[in-house]
């Protein structure tokens, strides 16, 4: 893909505003696929750096307008300026670094560095290096805990979830889930951390002021459970079951699994545009698939396809979509998509 100037690109997004044409040759391509019409419209490709390797997750700090890149076969952490629309830095020194979380409201950024056996956090302001937490054997996932300061990483692997203090950067705990775990997430309707437990197929959750398991809930059809997002208002979890490329609808008021629907294959991020009730489904053979929250349940609005296209981001403030992809044309780009409504 050409490296274009930001400015160049801007004027492109400018551009492509004003007058529905493609702004570059890989847009074009996009563009002329009518599922992709319908759902999307492309707002702008900004080249990344590093090598056209593996993304892994992604964090938005919609209060600062930075979106947080696991560039995992890079062993880099890409912070990108969501208003500028440029990389704002490229921190090295993440081998193999899996999950990303932002939490401004203790200035700092945790990520998982699978390739040390770590949880490493980072300084918001500053972008340095605060402290790291392990041994974890396979550290992926991470959720935050406000109440009690704490992070819980998913131990995919070791089958337990890790905890650490995020005061200190020390771990504190690790919990035995009975299977790998796979994505961890805080629910702040309840103040549980929910757990997805592979081989178990259950979502599990944690109190995190005690560290005990308070329940266990099977989740029949879903095999090999791994990407959470959650509806907290409207008190839904959406679970991905990765072996079988389906989709739990899970009601968290009952604690009962509503429904299970077909996805694409091997699912894995998830993203939940709450004030749209859009779902975004990446999977790792490129499928994204997009719901729309219907009376407490989900309906598929359509698929499409993009290359590695199984991590993705919504900025709650603008509703753009975020899929960092890792070879187009050779090289990774951050493409952004608007929804279509």
């Amino acid at each position: 893909m050409l490296k274009l100037p930001m400015t160049i690109l801007h004027r492109g997004y400018l551009l492509a505003c004003l007058f529905p044409i493609a702004i570059n040759p890989v847009a074009s391509q996009v563009a002329s696929n009518p599922a992709h019409d319908k759902l999307f419209s492309t707002v702008a490709e900004i080249p990344l750096p590093g090598a056209a390797v593996r993304f892994d997750y992604v964090s938005v700090d919609a209060q600062h307008g930075r979106l947080y890149l696991a560039h995992m076969n890079d062993d880099h952490l890409v912070v990108f300026d969501l208003r500028k629309r440029e990389v704002a830095a490229n921190l090295a020194g993440f081998k193999r670094v899996h999950g990303v979380i932002a939490v401004p409201g203790i200035n700092r950024v945790f990520a998982s560095a699978t390739g040390e056996h770590e949880m490493i956090a980072v300084e918001m302001s500053t972008l340095k290096r605060a402290g790291s937490a392990g041994p974890i054997d396979y550290p992926d996932g991470l959720a935050y805990s406000p109440g009690t300061n704490r992070v819980f990483v998913s131990d995919e692997h070791g089958g337990v979830d890790a905890v650490v203090d995020a005061a200190t950067n020390k771990l504190i705990a690790a919990i035995p889930l009975g299977g790998g775990a796979g994505n961890t997430v805080y629910d702040a309707g309840s103040g549980k951390i929910l757990v997805a437990v592979h081989s178990v197929n259950e979502l599990v959750e944690i109190d995190p002021a005690t560290l005990k398991i308070t329940g266990r809930y099977v989740l029949p059809g879903i095999e090999n459970p791994h990407g959470i997002a959650l509806d907290e208002e409207k008190r839904l979890a959406f679970i991905a079951g990765e072996e079988n490329h389906t989709l739990a609808v899970f009601d968290l008021k009952t604690m009962r699994l509503v429904s299970v629907h077909q996805v694409g294959e091997d699912p894995d991020v998830l993203a939940l545009d709450a004030a749209l009730g859009r779902l975004y489904v990446s999977a790792e053979s490129g499928t994204v698939t997009v719901l729309q929250e219907e009376n407490g349940d989900l309906k598929e609005l359509g698929r499409v396809t993009m290359p590695h296209a199984h991590t993705v981001a919504v900025d709650p403030a603008t509703h753009l979509v975020y899929f960092p992809l890792e070879n187009v044309n050779g090289h990774p780009v951050l493409r952004i998509l608007q929804p279509g409504l």
